[in-house]
């Protein structure tokens, strides 16, 4: 099959409400049963065929409360951007376009049994990943921040990063500890929290 020529290269701020590390990445169940996770990106180079996805910010809020198969989603996209890019990036988002089991997003297509109206919303969003920082707000929807894990005995920086070479998700990130909230469609994330600030490769 031949599908669209696309790619997205950027920095990307995941949270979720399991324990450091992400039981996911190590191919283990989530600390408390269920998952739900709030993943912000902003496109530093990107495109979809033609259309150019360079700018573009988005934030996807995803929920598992129980089987891997019976998962909601929602997508916030920039209110900024022009139709041809939206209609791109949903497809990207979609998993179209895209060889099975090759990007997060056709793999996380295939545990969704619902799909909300996606919004076109203004986001804010800052990523320091060297100093494994960052912000995410949608006003009314979600505020999400990112630090990094201090020592619980000096309170000194703890850092810490995950190589993945043949992962779906991302090569290598930075993880930190969050605080998020979150209203909306898909609910409060999060408990003990983790981010990620990964490079998209």
């Amino acid at each position: 099959m031949t599908y669209v020529d696309w790619r997205i290269t950027g920095l990307e701020f995941s949270a979720c409400n399991c324990d450091f590390s992400c039981p996911c990445q190590f191919n283990a169940l989530p600390t408390y049963g269920d998952c739900r996770a709030a993943m912000s990106m902003i496109i530093t180079s990107g495109h979809f065929g033609q259309t150019k996805l360079n700018g573009l910010k988005f934030v996807l809020t995803v929920a598992w409360p129980g089987a891997i198969h019976e998962g909601t989603c929602q997508v916030f996209i920039d209110e900024n951007s022009e139709e041809d890019q939206c209609k791109a990036l949903l497809t990207i988002l979609s998993g179209e376009e895209t060889t099975p089991g090759s990007t997060i997003f056709q793999v996380f297509s295939n545990t969704l049994t619902e799909v909300l109206e996606p919004q076109f919303v203004s986001i804010e969003l800052d990523i320091d990943l060297e100093a494994r920082r960052a912000r995410s707000r949608i006003a009314g929807v979600i505020e999400a921040s990112g630090e990094p894990i201090l020592n619980p005995i000096t309170s000194e920086e703890h850092r810490i990063s995950v190589k993945i070479p043949n992962g779906f998700e991302y090569a290598e990130a930075e993880y930190g500890s969050c605080k998020v909230s979150a209203e909306g469609a898909i609910p409060s994330l999060l408990r003990a929290s983790t981010p990620t600030l990964p490079t998209w490769i």
